[in-house]
């Protein structure tokens, strides 16, 4: 480490920001990328201020595990600083730099060494963006934090979902998918939607809440697909995970962003042809570029999708006959099936056409319908009366962390519907499954299977 800080001052892309990027971005994927950005130094020469950099600065940071890098513009006489982990940073130990960079500009003039004014800005280096989206995505973030710091404080505050989004911490929930099997009455587990969550935050919306309002959506929901998946290694089955189509157009209507998560895929142990993308019903313009040109590339690698929140008031229908065949399920409403038929003769007639026509647009694209979120098992009964066999609920599974899930799979494939009945309509055992959210082990606990 010391070798690398006290080298001379035009090592690591001083002078060459191809160099740079390279070995600040390209050589760091996966990993958190802090950049640094020093305007208006005075006091000191360009050397002597690296050289204080590379050591009182570094001592500010209290961490060993540190690669830094340094480019610097000429032109505008601005010096770029990046800095990432050699290997990786403990999100219990996740270091502030913003508030390290802070104390260090305030020593620097209480002893009257030099004057500066920062900007910090982070990111994931992401396996799907190149070196230099994920280089000006940084470069502009760092001269808006700049700006923002001289209107309103002396360093910029520390946002927890930059980072948990900016670490190196991997996990996720997944909510198991049931089936039934009519011909021999069992039930089993295929794969599941995965969701973020199960550390650090405990789900989507909370992390939703911590992002300030001036970052780019649609770049967050890249960074945590990117998360999720990483976090699925080598998870067995059909994995579903959600995503907005505008941020599918926006972030992959290059084909090489494509390729790209295609081999990030195939780099955890995951099949394409086992990814399933969720389109959530959200409005979106496809003027510029077609969403069904964007699936398509996905589709070609085997990838498919899925129409999130399927029913009778939904607007997913467009972007269902629009895909055509690439749609693989149908994630159904509870609104198309909640209901009883003694209150509302008309609901109950609505839905089941409503119902039917699913069950044609499913088979023509040879796809499933899932019911989400049944509440009770005569909902259960009623759905498969009317061959829906295919179950995203509370009532058999809950959200459990991807590990438990890789553990227990093959525990799951087969549980007849005779016990599933019995833990459902028997009242302890339903409280049990309730606090438990595990149909199979409430079973296997009560001596059912």
């Amino acid at each position: 480490m010391k070798n690398q800080l006290l080298t001379g001052p035009y090592y690591f892309g001083m002078k060459d920001l191809d160099v740079f990027k390279k070995y600040f971005i390209q050589e760091n994927q996966g990993k958190p990328l802090f950049l640094i950005r020093f305007e208006n130094i005075s006091g000191l020469e360009l050397t002597d201020f690296l050289d204080l950099l590379r050591t009182e600065f570094y001592s500010c940071l209290d961490l060993e595990d540190i690669s830094f890098g340094f480019h610097h513009i000429e032109k505008q006489n601005i010096l770029i600083m990046g800095i990432s982990p050699l290997f990786e940073w403990d999100i219990e130990r996740f270091p502030n730099i913003e508030n390290a960079v802070g104390k260090f500009q305030q020593q620097c003039l209480q002893n009257k060494i030099a004057s500066f004014h920062f900007g910090v800005s982070r990111t994931q280096s992401n396996f799907i963006s190149d070196s230099d989206e994920i280089y000006n995505e940084l470069y502009k973030s760092s001269e808006k934090n700049l700006n923002d710091n001289l209107v309103r404080w002396s360093w910029t505050y520390y946002n927890k979902a930059n980072t948990y989004i900016s670490g190196s911490v991997h996990e996720a929930m997944i909510q198991p998918t049931v089936i039934f099997n009519p011909k021999d009455k069992t039930y089993s587990v295929k794969g599941g939607e995965v969701f973020l969550g199960g550390g650090a935050y405990i789900g989507y919306k909370d992390l939703i809440n911590d992002i300030p309002s001036d970052q780019d959506l649609n770049r967050i929901e890249l960074l945590i697909l990117e998360k999720l998946i990483i976090a699925c290694e080598g998870a067995p089955g059909l994995l579903k995970f959600n995503i907005s189509p505008q941020s599918l157009i926006d972030t992959f209507s290059h084909q090489d962003r494509v390729d790209r998560l295609k081999k990030l895929i195939q780099n955890k142990d995951l099949l394409p042809e086992n990814i399933r993308f969720e389109l959530v019903e959200k409005p979106y313009d496809d003027s510029h570029y077609p969403l069904k040109d964007v699936c398509h590339a996905f589709y070609s690698h085997g990838m498919s999708f899925a129409a999130d929140d399927f029913g009778v008031k939904s607007q997913s229908h467009q972007i269902v006959l629009d895909l055509g065949i690439m749609i693989k399920e149908f994630k159904l409403d509870p609104i198309s099936f909640k209901f009883k038929i003694e209150e509302d003769q008309i609901k109950f007639l609505d839905n089941l056409a409503f119902i039917d026509y699913c069950k044609r647009l499913a088979d023509n694209r040879e796809a499933v319908i899932t019911a989400e979120a049944v509440e009770d098992y005569d909902t259960l009964r009623f759905l498969m009366e009317h061959q829906i066999y295919q179950f995203q609920a509370n009532i058999l599974f809950g959200k459990m962390t991807i590990s438990d899930y890789k553990r227990d799979f093959e525990l799951l494939h087969s549980i007849h519907e005779d016990v599933v009945k019995e833990v459902l309509t028997d009242k302890i055992l339903s409280e049990k499954q309730k606090k438990i959210g595990n149909l199979f082990r409430v079973a296997s606990e009560e001596g059912l299977i």
